[in-house]
């Protein structure tokens, strides 16, 4: 067969409330998640043994081969699937590791539509569903790879229809943990962020249709509950958020997942790399990305 190839696109978390602690540790979310054009490119060239080689600008920063989310995923699968045709993966590493945008989830997102692919199994598989979830909490929504409202534990995706958004992403590239945070968000096995009657009422999204400026607005009126124990863990993210800020143009400047990587929406693309442009100029040491979102 010939060579499969997917892309593993960048998320970013547009919101992203905490509702709070359950008692087995893991922490129920609520997040407006996009998709960015910017993304590590997944292969997957069928043979007897799997195994995994990885390429690109930040290869280096991908760790241990064996511990690599692309590989965990594929294991699962292989043991849920009695007989699950494998092979040999390559991935070419360009987006920034431990970042707040789902970089190992993505490319172990795009490992399992390659093994769909590969072995005629839908996306929609209970099984594939199972896998994405116990491979990492947000690799369900990287499997959809399509703007969704998250919640749980990253395993209810309620599809969103949102406009293009023209925007600017930044890493300072400093890695920053998910657990650093969450333990720096400090709540309890049990313990609720926000009060019950919260927990009942979701916010409203804008409709189908909605300009860039009604879902600015409704961004707007929500923050994400990481960005401040995510400053106190790595404060240059402050640094970041201030710096997107005082670009001309941003509409809104926030913190994406765990962090560090920040982003800004813009009216339009051409206001979105000038804003990039002078970043890269002032910060030359970080990781700038001018596209859009989706």
């Amino acid at each position: 067969m010939p060579t499969l190839i997917e892309e593993g696109r960048a998320k970013v978390n547009l919101s992203l409330r905490v509702i709070g602690r359950r008692t087995d540790g893991y922490h129920d979310l609520e997040s407006v998640v996009a998709f960015a054009d910017c993304a590590d490119h997944l292969t997957l060239e069928p043979g007897a043994e799997l195994k995994l080689s990885t390429t690109g600008p930040l290869a280096s920063f991908c760790g241990e081969t064996a511990d690599n989310l692309v590989l965990k995923a594929a294991r699962l699968l292989a043991e849920a699937v009695p007989g699950l045709k494998v092979g040999a993966f390559s991935l070419e590493k360009v987006l920034p590791v431990a970042a707040g945008i789902g970089g190992g989830s993505a490319d172990a997102a795009a490992a399992l539509r390659l093994l769909a692919r590969l072995n005629g199994l839908s996306l929609d598989d209970p099984r594939l569903q199972d896998v994405a979830l116990q491979t990492g909490a947000d690799v369900p929504v990287c499997v959809a790879s399509r703007a969704c409202n998250m919640t749980g534990v990253g395993e209810q995706l309620l599809p969103l229809s949102i406009p293009t958004m023209p925007c600017v992403m930044v890493n300072p590239r400093l890695a920053v943990a998910t657990k650093d945070v969450f333990a720096a968000l400090g709540l309890r096995n049990g313990e609720l962020l926000v009060g019950a009657t919260d927990v009942l009422q979701s916010p409203s999204w804008p409709d189908a249709g909605a300009s860039l400026e009604d879902w600015v607005e409704a961004l707007a009126t929500n923050s994400n509950d990481l960005e401040e124990p995510a400053t106190r863990v790595q404060p240059v993210i402050g640094e970041v958020i201030a710096a997107l800020n005082a670009t001309n143009g941003a509409w809104l400047a926030r913190m994406s997942g765990s962090g560090a990587t920040c982003f800004a929406i813009y009216e339009n693309t051409a206001d979105a790399h000038r804003a990039a442009e002078k970043i890269r100029q002032e910060q030359p040491g970080w990781w700038v990305h001018s596209g859009t979102l989706s």
